[in-house]
């Protein structure tokens, strides 16, 4: 009885632990979204502590409209998503050839890559930028480059983890069945770590989405500019406007939550199968 006293209290105990992180988490993102449907003479009377009384959509009108940030979320949109789908080829041809192919010099190479994962990303930020000014490549094109370069590192090694761990019974199968190595590797193995890619995707994603010190080093027009570098142009005009800004907010985290939760299933497998691997 003693024992089994002992187990609830302590599973009470871990629980409420759980939630009030939880809720520490979510509350400051409810609290965004609640002040960003008010009125700025509302919102200064409680602070957005209360419920919007009387909810608009204005201050996410002007945001879009006015602030441009429609603009900048198109660009951001399409960066992260070329930056994400060339991670996620390049990285997994390179983490398959890793796990599968023996080459001269393949422990070496890989060593590199992860001795890349021990350097800041803000530490390379200026070397790149220099590389890619002689290049003359500081646009677009070379801020995809810069961003892709810097996801793969950890793609590469993570991917390799989850392909050492496939049984190659089933690529010996499709070999004899007449495929290529181009062949196995869309259709055989990379449906089977369709998790470890979900986590890859959205890891990258939310680095290249919340990018800002390297995208004001790449970007002097305005029109080049992505999500990031939109909300403090939007902050430095309205600064004292906090309704707006809490729907520019919301709007940039909006993409990466959604994102979440269509991938969540597929990413939290791939977490867990990550964590017992080797």
């Amino acid at each position: 009885m003693y024992y089994r006293v002992k187990k609830i209290i302590t599973l009470i105990i871990l629980h409420t632990f759980l939630l009030s992180i939880a809720l520490s988490c979510i509350f400051p993102l409810l609290w965004m979204v609640n002040a960003s449907f008010k009125h700025e003479t509302e919102f200064r009377s409680d602070y957005g502590l209360k419920l919007a009384q009387n909810p608009t959509i204005e201050n996410y009108k002007s945001a879009i409209i006015e602030g441009k940030l429609g603009f900048y979320f198109l660009n951001s949109v399409w960066y992260t998503f070329i930056t994400v789908l060339l991670i996620v080829v390049i990285s997994s041809l390179a983490a398959y050839g890793f796990s599968r192919l023996e080459f001269p010099g393949k422990n070496i190479i890989f060593f590199m890559f992860l001795a890349a994962m021990m350097i800041p990303l803000p530490a390379g930020f200026v070397p790149v930028y220099i590389l890619l000014n002689k290049l003359h490549l500081v646009n677009r094109i070379g801020y995809v480059f810069a961003m892709t370069n810097m996801g793969l590192s950890l793609s590469i090694y993570l991917l390799k983890t989850f392909f050492d761990q496939l049984p190659r019974d089933m690529e010996d199968a499709a070999r004899i069945d007449g495929c290529n190595r181009l062949q196995i590797w869309w259709n055989v193995a990379l449906p089977l770590i369709a998790p470890a890619l979900a986590v890859v995707i959205i890891f990258n994603a939310l680095t290249v989405w919340n990018e800002f010190v390297l995208a004001s080093l790449m970007f002097t027009e305005d029109k080049l500019m992505p999500l990031q570098v939109g909300l403090m142009e939007v902050y430095n005009r309205n600064i004292i406007a906090h309704t707006r800004i809490m729907a520019s907010l919301t709007i940039a985290a909006l993409p990466i939550i959604l994102l979440y939760l269509k991938m969540q299933k597929q990413f939290i497998k791939g977490l867990t199968a990550g964590a017992v691997v080797g």
